[in-house]
């Protein structure tokens, strides 16, 4: 945390993001970004707003009050031919460059490569000199859960055909933790896919939001109540979604005890970050502790940890399909003493990524595209000319149909798809149609924040277990963020740490205006082809022969894939 917030620069009134067609900037790149950016900070959608924590247990979007306010008024009076640096969530420089370069240029936590530790990070950010952005907070692309939703629904669908051989997860039931920001897109993504599902949740504010919203269906503080319903859903195969307000580190080795294993164990508690993790006891208390002595605190943390991680063991040895949901967690047990890979170095249970959606990569990607209207109808038109359009893709058609069917949540509206590498700029084009015509009322920003391998370098998340073994190869996102930069994203990030923590990953971010402009749509072909292509060349090189199919051009040199938007 920053050595002050400047809280005397904090708006008295909460922060929601400006909608219509009405500019408070000179252009619509320097709007949509101050809009997404307050958009983060809507307290319906941000974790600890007044914090200006959004999401990733502690990932800010700027660094303090005072810097948000700079902030603000640099992207009101940015000219069109102006790039706005970002350093850490601080305002640093206005560059003079081109109306086609982006408006915005964000740089998170990166530090030298010697000096990449979590306790140096934190000796800095005690300083006021760098901040956690983790990956969607600190790029100003995160629209709530919903951000979420549609990786951790393809995440439980290919679990479903890959562990159980089924369509679905109909009869099974799941057991996690966490619903917070990210997190808690857990209980609707699993009851989506027709499973049962007992999220375990410290604090039950969340768990009361998640109902409010119709993310969750029951909530109980019983552990007793909550495994008589989710049990009774499983013999009856009724989707079914729980609530449960506990600990984990108790939870879970409570059913060891009871003899119960799940079908499946994972987990989305922030532990890649020791001080938002909440161990065992009165959270209240905690939260008091942790202020006042952090390193008693991480003691704890890593105590329950512990006890996390064994039980998750244990239902894996009982039969449960165990896997990590890129937050850390074994990598922290591993440090406290847990012994949790077999003899060739593998971990136990595989992370989300190598385990069930690596094969979706080898022709999607997941894109999100946000309606700065704040009109929910924008999104359902934007949905209807996708599933006319681009049907061949089943599973697209069958994700938007049910995800519509769910009511729009607060905040800018916005919808998560994971599209085919070879129609992610066609669809873009569409968009910028769309907003041409009139069909949608105001432009529409296009963004991406992490997941795809050649915009991340993450040996605990997308790319674990490499083919060729290059899981720390972070060359691809610097690439990745070249490519969008040079060809004329809106805005575009690199940040370090993500979800699994300081020093274990690196990731590019972008973000495009579809404005309906005829300049824009040769813009989106070039970002949306350029963006897709590095993260199919990055699969192709490091082995994977099945991306073939989505190079579009013939090779000009033997092993050398080539992309481009037309041809």
């Amino acid at each position: 945390m920053t050595s002050s917030m400047f809280y005397e620069f904090r708006p008295q009134e909460a922060i929601q993001s400006p909608t219509g067609t009405t500019l408070s900037c000179k252009t619509w790149d320097s709007e949509a970004a101050l809009r997404m950016l307050m958009n983060n900070l809507d307290p319906r959608i941000a974790t600890q707003p007044d914090e200006l924590i959004v999401c990733g247990g502690a990932g800010r979007v700027v660094r303090n009050w005072r810097e948000y306010q700079r902030v603000v008024h640099a992207m009101k009076t940015l000219e069109k031919d102006e790039t706005l640096c970002i350093q850490s969530g601080k305002p640093v420089y206005v560059a003079k460059t081109h109306e086609c370069a982006p408006r915005l240029v964000i740089a998170n936590a990166n530090l030298v490569s010697a000096w990449t530790k979590q306790e140096v990070f934190d000796t800095y950010e005690d300083l006021g000199l760098t901040m956690y952005g983790q990956t969607s907070a600190g790029s100003w692309t995160y629209t709530g859960i919903q951000d979420a939703l549609a990786s951790t629904y393809e995440t439980f669908a290919m679990l479903a055909k890959k562990a159980f051989q089924a369509e679905t997860l109909k009869g099974k039931l799941v057991l996690t933790a966490g619903m917070g920001g990210m997190s808690g897109a857990q209980p609707l993504a699993v009851t989506m896919n027709e499973g049962i599902i007992l999220c375990v949740e410290v604090r039950k504010e969340r768990i009361e939001q998640k109902l409010k919203d119709g993310y969750c269906d029951k909530m109980t503080a019983s552990l007793d109540e909550a495994l008589t319903w989710a049990l009774d859903a499983k013999s009856k195969q009724i989707p079914l979604s729980i609530g449960l307000a506990g600990n984990a580190a108790y939870v879970y080795p409570e059913l060891i005890n009871r003899k119960i294993t799940p079908d499946v164990v994972t987990d989305q508690t922030p532990a890649h970050d020791l001080l938002s993790y909440v161990p065992i006891g009165d959270v209240k208390e905690l939260d008091k502790l942790k202020e006042k002595n952090k390193h008693a605190y991480k003691e704890k943390v890593l105590d329950a940890i512990v006890e996390q991680a064994k039980a998750i063991l244990s239902m894996q040895r009982n039969g449960a399909v165990c896997f990590e949901y890129g937050n850390n967690l074994r990598a922290q047990a591993e440090m406290a003493g847990v012994s949790i890979r077999d003899a060739d170095g593998r971990y136990w249970y595989q992370g989300f990524m190598s385990a069930f959606l690596r094969p979706l990569f080898q022709g999607k990607m997941p894109f999100k595209w946000v309606a700065l209207s704040g009109n929910a109808s924008d999104i359902e038109e934007i949905d209807n000319a996708v599933i006319k359009n681009f049907n061949k893709d089943a599973s697209v058609v069958k994700w938007l149909k049910l995800v519509g069917e769910k009511k729009t949540l607060p905040g800018l509206p916005a919808r998560s798809c994971w599209l085919s590498n070879n129609d992610c700029a066609k669809i873009g084009m569409t968009i910028n149609e769309l907003v041409k015509n009139g069909t949608v009322k105001a432009p529409v920003v296009i963004c991406r924040d992490h997941f795809d391998s050649g915009s991340a370098a993450a040996p605990y998340q997308e790319t674990e277990d490499m083919m060729d073994g290059s899981d720390a190869v972070s060359d691809w996102p610097m690439i990745n963020l070249a490519l969008n930069a040079t060809n004329g994203a809106s805005w575009v990030g690199i940040q370090q740490g993500g979800g699994s923590g300081i020093g274990n990953s690196l990731y590019s971010s972008m973000a495009i205006v579809a404005d309906g402009t005829r300049e824009r749509g040769e813009r989106l072909e070039r970002i949306l082809t350029a963006d897709t292509g590095i993260g199919v060349a990055r699969r192709f090189d490091a082995g994977y022969n099945e991306v073939m199919p989505c190079i579009p051009l013939p090779q000009s040199l033997p092993g050398i894939p080539v992309f481009a938007g037309k041809k």
